[in-house]
């Protein structure tokens, strides 16, 4: 190992501003949430574990895989839609501990945000340097829907684990990239972004290299074996084959057509006065969406990380489904904060400091207002 990459690992001690940081817009988030739900008379503790898909996850933990619930239209249901380590993850913590399932899943979440962050600063300060990886860390979390890394979800363990494997990635460490995508697809289905970057890593330095060293092809192999066992589970279960677990994802309204339904509904917002105004702001956030990526190509950011990007925005922005979802599942797609963080990194300290406070603020009390409203499903 050179004095380069010894100067590049992200440590602890060179990772900790981030993670304070970090930690620091987390807190924020938590506090407003408190207060909010107070105020409103709710409980801030099952609007983080027992609300939305937190109950889905912890039925599979404590019951495992085959509950489903029929709805009035006859749709089904089932638990299977949901990617287990997560569940697995709850099941070993409350094991281990008096905690219930749920509780376990929102410890299990803490401490992922706190190695998603980790590792996006390791991602930002690779490319960037550290204060370009520390600015990106803090923004991550205050993306305005970062409260969901503090909820009993599967985004801040996914985002993790992508961006562990996103770096390993850039280090060209095959095997522990593969192995990370392969936990990553047993997460989410979004994993195939992260199996897509360590493929098209890979193809780009055998063609460079005119090489292809075992560990890379081991790497190849790994990095599609999560998500690809557990589709096909669902498939031999269900007696859907290849296709079950779409045929599930299909009942619940999820499926792909291009971002068509997405388009029909920002245009029914235009039937009314404060409708119109909504739509707007739809059609303002996918562009400012698009812009970031775009940035991206032309920063330029590692063609990796512009293939996981622009998968997990393809598959988020032009999937069918429930459409408040959408912001939730762009999460983990921070490399689109990287033109800003590397903007942000450049500006003096006391300057950087106030202006991501002020996002953070702005992110904890619109956070509060999202859990204690609709909320993501």
């Amino acid at each position: 190992m050179n004095d380069l990459d010894r100067q590049e690992r992200p440590t602890l001690r060179r990772a900790l501003p981030a993670l304070l940081g970090y930690a620091g817009v987390r807190a924020l988030g938590l506090l407003a949430l408190a207060l909010w739900s107070a105020a409103a008379g709710k409980s801030p503790h099952t609007l983080l574990t027992a609300r939305w898909d937190s109950l889905w996850y912890t039925r599979v933990a404590g019951q495992g895989y085959g509950w489903s619930v029929t709805l009035p239209d006859g749709s089904v249901h089932s638990n299977l839609a949901f990617f287990p380590l997560l569940p697995w993850l709850e099941r070993a913590v409350a094991a281990v501990s008096p905690l219930s399932y749920a509780d376990a899943g929102l410890v299990v979440s803490w401490l992922a945000s706190l190695a998603a962050a980790w590792g996006v600063f390791a991602v930002g300060a690779r490319l960037y340097g550290r204060r370009a990886g520390v600015c990106l860390a803090v923004l991550w979390g205050a993306l305005p829907v970062g409260i969901v890394a503090s909820m009993a979800y599967s985004e801040a363990l996914f985002t993790a684990l992508a961006a562990w494997g996103l770096y390993a990635v850039l280090r060209r460490h095959w095997v522990s990239a593969g192995l990370l995508a392969s936990l990553a697809g047993l997460t989410r289905p979004i994993g195939a972004a992260v199996v897509a970057a360590v493929w098209v890593a890979g193809a780009l330095y055998a063609r460079r290299e005119r090489r292809v060293p075992w560990r890379l092809l081991l790497g190849v192999v790994l990095a599609p074996v999560g998500a690809a066992a557990y589709v096909l589970w669902v498939g031999h279960r269900t007696g859907g084959g290849l296709f079950g677990y779409l045929d599930v994802q299909g009942q619940w309204g999820n499926g792909f057509d291009g971002g068509a339904a997405f388009a029909r509904f920002v245009a029914d917002k235009f039937t009314s006065p404060l409708g119109a105004l909504a739509g707007a702001g739809l059609i303002a956030g996918v562009a400012l969406v698009v812009w970031l990526y775009v940035a991206g190509v032309r920063q330029p950011q590692p063609v990796p990380l512009l293939v996981y990007t622009g998968i997990v925005l393809v598959l988020a922005l032009c999937a069918s489904g429930y459409f408040g979802s959408k912001p939730r599942l762009l999460l983990p797609a921070f490399p689109l904060l990287l033109p800003v963080a590397v903007v942000t990194a450049r500006w003096r300290t006391a300057a950087a400091a106030w202006s991501l406070g002020g996002l953070a603020l702005v992110s904890a009390v619109y956070g509060a207002f999202w859990l204690n409203g609709s909320g993501p499903p």
